[in-house]
């Protein structure tokens, strides 16, 4: 995709995602069960959305299931039930939500932010750490505190120790998880020579674990001193695009 297709589709994402939002704080707004009039936007909001798909037909296919609604056999509010208003509200949601995940696939977003989270807690994560860590939760503690100041929230961009995977007769679960980049994070503290050989291990399984479940695996060793060759210690790991290994030093 050339710069100026790409810097449009951006734009297009941008609509999409400004018209789901404003989809989304009508619900929130009118939350209330009983409120008959939550879903009374529907109309524009299903031509808006078809103005959407139409411009973005002219830069790029749309090669994914979405739907055009036919306006003029859309019936106005004045000429339907409620029952009505919410299908067709939440079926113009439906789409504008396929749609959304399909820009951001063109775009491959999730890879970019993947990769600006890998590298902000490799320039980041050392500096968070003020006192020799004693145990990978403490590692844990500061990433955390980093995720919190880049404006992360818990629950909604990233979750902590949670997202389990059943292995055989046993559960793993990653230390952090963020479910919209489809990524699980795990930490390890590389204490002594020992420790570094037995971290290449843990990594190997949890690739193997975690990869039933996660498209991308990030994995953060701090080091306290016992990784001399980070090339070496790498190799293997990395196999694929999916799996990342930084190392930061103490």
């Amino acid at each position: 995709m050339e710069k100026a297709q790409k810097d449009q589709v951006k734009e297009f994402l941008h609509i999409t995602s400004a018209l789901l939002e404003s989809m989304n704080s009508s619900l929130r707004a009118d939350s209330n069960d009983k409120n008959m009039w939550k879903y009374a936007g529907y109309w524009q909001y299903a031509r808006k959305y078809n103005q959407l798909v139409e411009a973005i037909s002219r830069v790029m296919p749309i090669n994914t299931i979405v739907d055009l609604f036919d306006m003029s056999k859309v019936p106005t509010e004045g000429d339907t039930l409620i029952f009505e208003q919410r299908a067709l509200f939440e079926a113009t949601h439906a789409n504008l939500s396929i749609l959304k995940a399909y820009l951001e696939n063109k775009l491959d977003l999730k890879t970019d932010e993947i990769t600006s989270l890998k590298d902000f807690l490799q320039a980041n994560l050392r500096r968070a750490i003020f006192r020799d860590p004693q145990k990978e939760v403490d590692i844990q503690d500061a990433v955390e505190q980093l995720l919190i100041g880049r404006g992360f929230t818990k629950g909604i961009d990233y979750d902590r120790e949670t997202g389990r995977v059943k292995i055989s007769i046993k559960e793993v679960i990653p230390d952090f998880i963020f479910p919209r980049l489809g990524l699980a994070l795990e930490i390890k503290l590389s204490k002594d020579k020992d420790k570094s050989r037995a971290i290449v291990d843990e990594i190997n399984a949890d690739i193997r674990a975690y990869g039933k479940n996660y498209a991308s695996i990030l994995f953060a060793v701090y080091d306290l001193g016992s990784i001399r060759d980070e090339v070496e210690f790498k190799q293997g790991l990395e196999s694929t695009d999916e799996t990342a290994v930084i190392i930061v030093k103490h």
